[in-house]
């Protein structure tokens, strides 16, 4: 793999990033990231669309996750090789192509080719929060970082409300033609606001590029431990997120899918409020942030098993989870972008496995222990992954700063 002196990275930019573009930034994460999550509320409106069963509808979801995992692995590290301002204007540009495909698509070939660019090219919110890394001064980094990312989780918790309010005034297409335009809108800001830069990369190719994400792990132990905690955390957020809508919208509840949606909103408070992570990150309290957080991941299981007895409690067992885990994620990426200068892209694209793998392990194991255990199963499952998590950090915490 070549080290720090094997690339020479020249941008034209200041010590520091505004507020305004950073918050631009986070925007154009949380819309991008959402682009994959707009078709969880819509299986049903999509099952009548096409003719699809409702047993093999589920798989539009399926294919846009692998190509984002798919699109972690290839695309992302891109940003250690190419122009960054290029690849993000360009991948935000085929991104509108790839939504108005599937707004417009009347064959199901075309709709499932459709999630699958969509899902591959949603991975560009890493690359602009490796980007932002890079812009950002080294004593504001973490702040940086916190609030991009923050933009992420926001995205993710308001994709369903979207999409369930969008389609309930004009249909499914609606969203994703809506989405395309707002991407097209965002890569022209972009146009304007990133700096130009000239990166020269010797001795390189592709292949290289892709084997030492790989090699990063073996040589970056701070990278593993992070790594195997954003698994555990993301797992926690799936094990909540995924099967919620279940007893929500069955009796005594029987809630509608925009009100459930609504839930998404408050997980939002959670993930604006973890944001100041990065603060602490950059003075050294990496460690401590990353044990309290833990600490309320845990407890947010003891609220959330109360779903059937109180609301209350639920949302703030939402509050808590979704604040541990913007805690940590930020944390993590705090800690893990300063350890290659030179290789942001791959750290980041390596560190997104490890959360996709989590998200996704999350999602199955949470549906089966609601099928099999109910909310009380799902419960469990969600405190002893907080429980490992939390013995994880304590086993490995002398082993980074």
């Amino acid at each position: 793999m070549n080290n720090a002196n094997d690339d020479a990275i020249h941008i034209n930019q200041s010590s520091s990033l505004s507020q305004a573009v950073t918050l631009l930034f986070a925007t154009a994460c949380g819309m991008s990231v959402a682009n994959i999550y707009f078709a969880q509320p819509l299986l049903d409106e999509l099952s009548n669309d096409f003719a699809i069963d409702q047993s093999i509808i589920g798989l539009i979801i399926t294919v846009t996750q692998i190509f984002y995992g798919l699109g972690l692995l290839l695309l992302v590290p891109l940003g250690d090789l190419l122009n960054q301002r290029r690849l993000i204007i360009g991948q935000m540009l085929l991104s509108s192509v790839a939504l108005l495909l599937v707004g417009t698509a009347s064959y199901v070939v075309v709709l499932f080719a459709g999630m699958a660019l969509v899902g591959l090219l949603a991975v560009v919110t890493q690359t602009l929060v490796a980007f932002a890394a890079t812009m950002a001064s080294s004593t504001e980094r973490g702040r940086v970082v916190g609030i991009v990312t923050s933009g992420i989780v926001i995205g993710i918790l308001l994709a369903r409300t979207f999409a369930g309010l969008v389609t309930d005034l004009a249909g499914w297409r609606s969203v994703y033609l809506a989405s395309a335009a707002f991407m097209l809108l965002m890569s022209g800001m972009f146009l304007k606001v990133l700096p130009r830069g000239e990166r020269e990369v010797k001795s390189i190719t592709y292949s290289q590029l892709i084997q030492s994400v790989f090699t990063l792990f073996i040589q970056e132990r701070t990278l593993r431990i992070r790594s195997i905690l954003a698994l555990l955390i993301f797992a926690d957020f799936s094990i909540l997120w995924t099967p919620l809508v279940l007893p929500l919208s069955s009796p005594p509840f029987s809630l509608s899918h925009t009100v459930i949606g609504a839930f998404g909103l408050v997980g939002v408070a959670g993930a604006l409020a973890a944001a100041q992570a990065g603060k602490l990150a950059d003075q050294g309290y990496g460690q401590r942030t990353t044990a309290i957080a833990l600490t309320l991941l845990l407890i947010s299981w003891i609220f959330i098993n109360y779903l059937d007895k109180s609301f209350l409690a639920l949302i703030i067992g939402i509050v808590l989870l979704d604040l541990a885990v913007q805690a940590v994620h930020v944390t993590n990426q705090t800690m893990i972008l300063p350890l290659r200068i030179e290789a942001r892209s791959r750290l980041t694209a390596g560190y997104m496995v490890f959360y996709s793998i989590g998200s996704a392990s999350g999602s199955i194991a949470s549906t089966q222990m609601y099928a099999h255990f109910g909310w009380g199963g799902v419960c469990l499952l969600g405190a002893s992954i907080s429980t490992i998590a939390l013995l994880f950090w304590a086993i490995t915490k002398r082993f980074t700063k």
